[in-house]
C-alpha cells in the first residue's frame, strides 16, 4: 500500500484519538460546570449536532476545493473549537465551552471523509485494503486516547480538564501539517467538471441505497450497545475500571482487523463480508440477552467491535462503487449525513434507552436492524451470484 494511504491512516488515527480524548473528559466537565442536572450532556449533544451538521457540507467543500484544502479547514475549526473551549473552561463558562464543543464536532465531521480520501490516492484494485488500512488508525488512538486523557490533567495548573483540550490542539496542528505532505489527486476545475446528476439518479444506482443502510445499521448498533454497556455493567454491581477494560477490548475488537479486512473483502466480497458482520452481531446480541457476567460483556463488546468492522468497511468499499466520479461529492454527503446523523440520535438515546426498558430488552430491540441487513444481502448475494452465472 503506498505512502499516501499510511499518512491518511495516521491523520486519522489522530481524529479518533482527539474522540476519545474528548469522549473521556466532555461529560465531567458538563457535570461540573453546568448550572443545572438536565444540562450536563448538552456539551456532548452540541458536539455530535456539529458533527451531524457538517457531514454534507464537508464533502461539498471537498468536491469544489479539494481534499487537502477540506480536510485542513476541518482541522483549522477543531483547532479554533479547542483553543474556544481551553478559554472557556479556564474561565468556567459553560456556555462558551459548548460553543467549543460543537466546532469540534464540526472538525470531526470533516475528518469522517479520511476513509474515502484513502480510495483516491490508491489504485482502483486496491480500494478495499485502503479503507481498510485507513481505519486501522484506530489501534494507535486506542492506547494514546485514554493516556493522553489521564496524563494531561497534570499539563495545566488552571483547571483540571484544560490539559485535555490543550492536547486536542496539538492533535489538530499535527493532522494539519501531516495532510501538507501527501499528495493528493487535484480537484477538477468547475468548468470542467461533468454535470453532477440529480440525487434522485444517484440514490437509484446498484447497491447504494443498501449500502447506505448497512453503513447505517452498523454504527447505530454498535454506537447503542457500546455507549450502553458501561452504564449496563455498572448497574449490575461492576465497577467503572471493569468497564473501562471491556471497552478497550471493544475498540481494539473495532480496528485491530483492519489490518487484514481489505484482504478478506478482497478475496471473499463485500457482500459476504457485511453477511459475517450482521452474524457477529447476532451473536452479540444472543450473549447480552442470555447473561450478565463480566465475561458476558466481554465477549459480547468484542464481537461487536469486529463485526462492525466487517460490516462498515465492506459496506462503505460496495458504496464507493455505486456511484460515477463526478457524482462523489454529493453522494458521499448523503451517505456521510445519513450514517452519522443515526450516530448521533443513537449517541442520545442510548442511555434513556437502557434506563427506561433495560439492557437485554434494549438488545432485542435492536436486533430487527440486523436481521434487516442479514436478509436484504442474503437476497442480493443470491441474485449477484444467479448473474454471474
Amino acid at each position: 500500500m503506498n505512502r499516501n494511504v499510511w499518512l491518511l491512516s495516521l491523520c486519522q488515527a489522530l481524529l479518533m484519538t482527539g474522540n476519545i480524548l474528548l469522549i473521556s473528559v466532555i461529560g465531567l466537565v458538563g457535570k461540573t460546570l453546568a448550572p443545572t442536572a438536565s444540562m450536563i450532556t448538552l456539551p456532548v449533544a452540541l458536539q455530535f449536532l456539529g458533527l451531524m451538521s457538517a457531514t454534507i457540507p464537508a464533502s461539498l467543500i471537498m468536491g469544489r476545493l479539494g481534499r487537502r484544502k477540506g480536510f485542513s479547514i476541518g482541522n483549522l475549526v477543531g483547532i479554533t473549537g479547542a483553543s474556544l473551549a481551553t478559554y472557556a473552561l479556564s474561565i468556567q463558562a459553560f456556555y462558551l465551552f459548548c460553543a467549543g464543543t460543537f466546532l469540534l464536532g464540526i472538525g470531526i465531521g470533516f475528518g469522517t471523509l479520511y476513509r474515502f480520501a484513502a480510495i483516491e490516492v490508491c489504485d482502483e484494485s486496491a480500494r478495499h485494503r485502503a479503507i481498510s488500512i485507513s481505519m486501522a488508525g484506530g489501534v494507535l488512538a486506542a492506547m494514546l486516547g485514554p493516556n493522553l486523557a489521564i496524563y494531561s490533567q497534570q499539563w495545566s495548573p488552571d483547571g483540571l480538564y484544560v490539559g485535555a483540550f490543550m492536547a486536542l490542539i496539538v492533535l489538530n496542528i499535527c493532522a494539519l501539517g501531516l495532510l501538507q505532505t501527501i499528495q493528493f489527486p487535484n480537484p477538477v476545475p468547475v468548468a470542467e467538471a461533468t454535470k453532477v446528476d440529480s440525487l434522485a439518479t444517484i440514490v437509484k444506482q446498484p447497491n447504494f441505497m443498501v449500502s447506505v443502510f448497512a453503513a447505517m445499521v452498523a454504527y447505530a448498533v454498535m454506537n447503542i450497545l457500546m455507549t450502553a454497556t458501561p452504564l449496563a455493567m455498572i448497574g449490575c454491581g461492576f465497577d467503572f475500571n471493569k468497564a473501562a477494560g471491556v471497552i478497550e477490548w471493544h475498540v481494539l475488537g473495532m480496528f485491530v482487523p483492519a489490518f487484514f479486512t481489505g484482504r478478506l473483502i478482497e478475496r471473499f466480497g463485500a457482500r459476504r463480508m457485511i453477511l459475517t458482520g450482521g452474524v457477529l452481531f447476532v451473536l452479540c446480541i444472543a450473549i447480552n440477552i442470555h447473561g450478565q457476567s463480566i465475561w458476558h460483556f466481554s465477549l459480547a463488546l468484542i464481537l461487536l467491535g469486529v463485526g462492525w468492522n466487517f460490516m462498515f468497511i465492506a459496506a462503505t468499499g460496495l458504496f464507493s462503487q455505486s456511484y460515477q466520479s463526478h457524482n462523489k461529492s454529493k453522494a458521499q454527503a448523503f451517505n456521510e449525513f445519513f450514517v452519522f446523523s443515526c450516530v448521533t440520535i443513537t449517541a442520545l438515546m442510548s442511555g434513556w434507552l437502557e434506563s427506561t426498558v433495560g439492557w437485554q430488552a434494549m438488545n432485542v430491540y435492536v436486533l430487527p436492524f440486523v436481521l434487516a441487513v442479514i436478509a436484504i444481502f442474503a437476497v442480493n448475494s443470491y441474485k449477484a451470484n444467479r448473474l454471474a452465472v
